[in-house]
């Protein structure tokens, strides 16, 4: 697989082969080999005081384990130290059948103390929607999350052809064309 540059993210951008709305800043958004998403105002927060455990395999434990949280244009979220919380971007990407992609955190966040996600770092061809992110506190202090902030980065990679199943057409694809953050849909696999 080859990760794109910035001059090959712009020149996907351009030709609609990655698409992202609103449109990026590119002065501040695009990284020699990444561009930056930002924080959007969809929160799901867990709720440990309704359920003892959350079986993966029973739908009444795991459905209504959040609750929805927006935030206000300048009102900052605040994760404190141990919490996990889920989260969207504030952009709809999209990209064609014949790459792919890897959302990571930032740097200069993470030296904070803030992960962006716990195990799904990898996004699938033909991917299309906002991202939802696992976001966690694992340090010490608790981190002030404000909307439209620079939160993660997404890395692009080419695959060798087009994938025959692109994410958008497979008939499981539990979190296609989502446009806000999204709970587990674990109780869809079979």
């Amino acid at each position: 697989m080859m990760i794109l540059s910035d001059h090959d993210i712009k020149k996907a951008l351009k030709t609609g082969r990655i698409k992202v709305t609103p449109k990026p800043d590119l002065k501040e958004q695009l990284g020699s080999s990444s561009l930056d998403l930002r924080l959007g105002y969809d929160f799901r927060v867990f709720n440990n005081h309704r359920q003892a455990f959350i079986d993966p395999f029973d739908p009444k434990t795991v459905v209504g384990m959040t609750d929805h949280v927006k935030i206000k244009n300048s009102q900052p979220y605040v994760i404190h130290p141990n919490e996990f919380v889920l989260a969207a971007t504030l952009e709809w990407v999209e990209w064609s059948d014949d790459l792919a992609a890897r959302v990571d955190g930032r740097s200069s966040l993470g030296r904070l103390g803030l992960v962006i996600h716990s195990t799904s770092g990898h996004i699938d061809a033909g991917w299309r929607g906002v991202l939802t992110l696992e976001l966690r506190n694992i340090g010490m202090a608790p981190i002030l999350l404000y909307p439209k902030m620079r939160i993660c980065q997404l890395i692009f990679e080419e695959l060798s052809s087009p994938a025959d199943q692109p994410y958008y057409k497979k008939p499981n694809a539990k979190y296609h064309s989502k446009k806000t953050v999204a709970d587990s849909a674990i109780t869809q696999d079979k």
